[in-house]
């Protein structure tokens, strides 16, 4: 007797641990199963009052996405666009909790610049070279690695991998007829802007967009392979992505790799160029970063590498690695979990992941300012 109810107990246990288990979406969107919020203990009030207000804080930038950054960075010279933009679509939204849709509003569907969030999914392209022994140490200066003019100066010769994922590597140079110091240049002295001092490398934490694609054309020299198909095989195909995000690069920003044309793809959205992608795909990655770098039985990316990702920069405590926005001091958002990390860019393009909550929330064409008081009425939904 004492044996059977012994199994019954491991059984129930099973079945226990099974019911908890997380739910990871099949490819196909249109099966993604969706919970009532009652189901996934959120008050579906509340959460409508949330929503209705992501509606009404939608972006008044131009949807014409060469127009919008033309205007955004009109201060700087060199700032023609160079790579493929579109026309966004309005306001919209996926909120996730153990996996389940809980909301979902706008164009879901709709192919749209991502911008900065670009960001993530290159250095997620660095995570599998790293997990894949390709950098041995992310300590290593990159010249050590591969043979490039890019990285032949004294001082870019100093560049590790590490410095590059946290932006403080002050790399200096031109790269796809872009200058350096030309991308958010610092003052108001335009003659000064070429000749500013450049600091050690790790020293000082600088957003800057021709960094991150020089950081790009040495993972593709890295890889020797298109990086979107790097990212394809062994990200984005393993977690169901649709086949229509796309990742491009510039018109001039061609290069040969072992005798083909290759285009290295931007990290962003600044010329033009960058990720493509519906809010459902991003939806995935911002599950796939909740889950640590885990898809059901697959690990993507190391737990080790979420760790590093997620660990505060020293310059900037708000970053981890691109483009991992960390909310440890809560300066970020005030009104966010502590244990969030948010994958930002500009429109505003926002997927944020909550682990201490369970909860995604993917927000596209939000005011930036908007972005924490959103945030905060998700969180006054959830009951338990």
């Amino acid at each position: 007797m004492i044996k059977y109810i012994s199994l019954a107990l491991l059984l129930f246990t099973c079945l226990d641990s099974i019911a908890k288990k997380h739910y990871f979406p099949v490819k196909n969107n249109a099966e993604w199963q969706q919970k009532k919020p009652k189901e996934l203990g959120i008050s579906a009030n509340k959460l409508e009052q949330a929503i209705e207000y992501a509606k009404a804080q939608e972006s008044e930038r131009p949807r014409d996405q060469a127009l919008s950054s033309a205007l955004g960075f009109a201060r700087e010279p060199y700032n023609q666009i160079i790579g493929p933009t579109t026309i966004r679509g309005e306001q919209t939204g996926i909120i996730l909790r153990h996996g389940y849709i809980a909301a979902i509003w706008g164009l879901p569907n709709k192919v749209d610049m991502t911008h900065s969030i670009s960001k993530s999914f290159l250095s997620s392209v660095a995570a599998l070279a790293y997990d894949q022994q390709l950098i041995r140490d992310l300590n290593d200066p990159i010249a050590t690695y591969i043979n490039s003019e890019h990285f032949d100066s004294a001082h870019n010769k100093t560049i590790t991998w590490e410095h590059m994922l946290r932006q403080t590597s002050a790399w200096e140079g031109t790269l796809w007829d872009k200058p350096d110091w030309a991308d958010r240049p610092v003052g108001d002295n335009a003659f000064a802007w070429p000749n500013r001092e450049v600091p050690a490398a790790g020293t000082q934490w600088k957003y800057n967009d021709v960094r991150v694609n020089a950081f790009a054309l040495a993972l593709l020299e890295l890889w020797r392979r298109p990086l979107p198909q790097v990212l394809k095989q062994h990200m984005m195909d393993p977690i169901g992505a649709s086949d229509t995000w796309r990742w491009h690069g510039y018109e001039n920003s061609w290069v040969f790799i072992d005798g083909l044309k290759v285009q290295s793809v931007s990290g962003g959205g600044h010329w033009g160029g960058g990720m493509f992608i519906n809010a459902y795909d991003q939806a995935r990655f911002g599950l796939l970063t909740l889950h640590k770098g885990r898809w059901q039985d697959q690990q993507i990316f190391s737990e080790q590498w979420y760790n590093l990702a997620a660990t505060p920069t020293d310059q900037n405590p708000s970053y981890g690695y691109m483009n991992w926005f960390l909310n440890q001091d809560n300066k970020f958002l005030p009104n966010a979990s502590p244990s969030s990390i948010t994958h930002l860019g500009a429109g505003t393009n926002m997927v944020h992941v909550d682990p201490e909550h369970d909860l995604v929330i993917v927000a596209r064409w939000i005011k930036r300012d908007a972005m924490d008081t959103f945030i905060k009425k998700v969180l006054e939904s959830i009951k338990n």
